[in-house]
């Protein structure tokens, strides 16, 4: 789950009243706590960074922040979005759909060509996908930012595989959006500002 850094405080407080208390301690980069009643939880720090600070919810909620400049790239079928941020603000970005036709059920060379005429929707997609992102996120793979990705998997492999954005430091989290839109990218920021926690409760 993901969860806000203005809210990871309380979220922890709240495990700790739930589960009999936590012990709370720092593994792998991780903040991690164990409650009495044998349930878990593991706390990361978004973009992959690393935490190395006290055992403690209040450090670790201290240590939750954006990078200077970092790049999101969603991409779905038909749609994408890309974004350039500086913190928590975006600076520059562009949203665009595609129309690519969904399945049929007809067959023979009817299906055939309904086939080729997809996959070259597809393609063009991806081709502007990877024309915006080559544009904004300019610069950031040499100054190895972080970029976030998100939406169909092989739609944004297929994005990425483009020379000019060979260089990206992809991190997580996998975003898990539904079609690029301008408020799902907004949305999108703030989810990959936040933490990532994931949890274990004990078997009754």
């Amino acid at each position: 789950m993901l969860v806000p850094a203005q809210r990871i405080e309380r979220w922890i407080a709240n495990f700790t009243d739930r589960h009999e208390g936590a012990h709370l301690t720092v593994v792998s980069g991780a903040l991690t706590g164990t409650g009495g009643d044998g349930s878990h939880f593991a706390a990361r720090l978004p973009f992959a960074a690393p935490y190395a600070g006290a055992a403690e919810a209040t450090a670790f909620a201290a240590a939750v922040r954006a990078p200077e400049s970092w790049g999101l790239l969603l991409v779905r079928k038909g749609g994408f979005a890309v974004a350039r941020v500086q913190g928590e603000k975006i600076v520059e970005s562009k949203v665009g759909q595609r129309h690519v036709q969904g399945r049929t059920k007809a067959g023979g060379q009817s299906q055939q060509r309904f086939a080729r005429r997809r996959d070259n929707q597809a393609r063009q997609a991806y081709e502007a996908a990877a024309d915006h992102a080559a544009r904004i996120l300019d610069g950031l793979g040499r100054r190895q930012a972080p970029v976030v990705t998100g939406g169909d998997r092989p739609a944004v492999d297929e994005v990425l595989s483009d020379p000019r954005l060979r260089g990206l430091q992809v991190v997580g989290p996998w975003l898990a959006v539904p079609d690029p839109r301008r408020r799902v990218l907004e949305q999108a920021v703030i989810d990959s500002c936040s933490v990532v926690v994931d949890v274990e409760n004990a078997t009754s």
